[in-house]
């Protein structure tokens, strides 16, 4: 019996971190300009446990995906944390960013944010700590992407800002 139990109790461990731990704290941002729109469009795509946790861990209480009954709560907690965590300038302006809403994807969430109207963005600023405050190894990837030029960076905490210019 203690043979069984030893040859389990591993298996039993490393198939407990299977559906919920992760080695890596990684999140992508990818900010699109929409030349008909004239707006920018953005999508986050984090962990959805991550994003549960930095939730709860600001605002207090629980924070569920894929439970409806939760759907009210997150709107409103991830409409103020994106408001915090994500900021976007262009041309020396801060423009206004609001927040769209969220999709689930199994492990993941993605996050749709829209910016204000901006005509022909030269210089594109942006802050971007989405989790910082839950890890202290989170990664960002941000993607911006204005009339088909993409530039890219890998953002670790603490770094948060990014300049581009198009």
């Amino acid at each position: 019996m203690k043979k069984l139990w030893l040859f389990l109790l591993p298996i039993v461990f490393l198939l407990s971190f299977t559906t919920v731990w992760h080695p890596y704290h990684v999140g992508s941002v990818e900010i699109n300009y929409n030349s008909k729109s004239k707006t920018f469009e953005v999508t986050g795509r984090f962990f959805l446990d991550d994003l549960e946790n930095g939730l709860g861990k600001k605002y207090g209480g629980t924070f569920h995906f894929n439970d409806d009954q939760y759907k009210a709560k997150l709107n409103e907690g991830l409409q103020k944390y994106c408001q915090e965590y994500f900021k976007l300038k262009t041309d020396s302006r801060f423009l206004k960013v609001n927040y769209i809403g969220y999709e689930e994807d199994h492990e993941s969430v993605n996050v749709y944010l829209e910016s204000e109207p901006v005509a022909n963005p030269k210089k594109v600023e942006t802050a971007v700590s989405f989790l910082y405050n839950l890890f202290d190894d989170q990664i960002n990837i941000v993607h911006i992407i204005v009339n088909g030029d993409r530039k890219s960076e890998k953002l670790t905490y603490p770094n948060r800002y990014l300049y581009k210019q198009f």
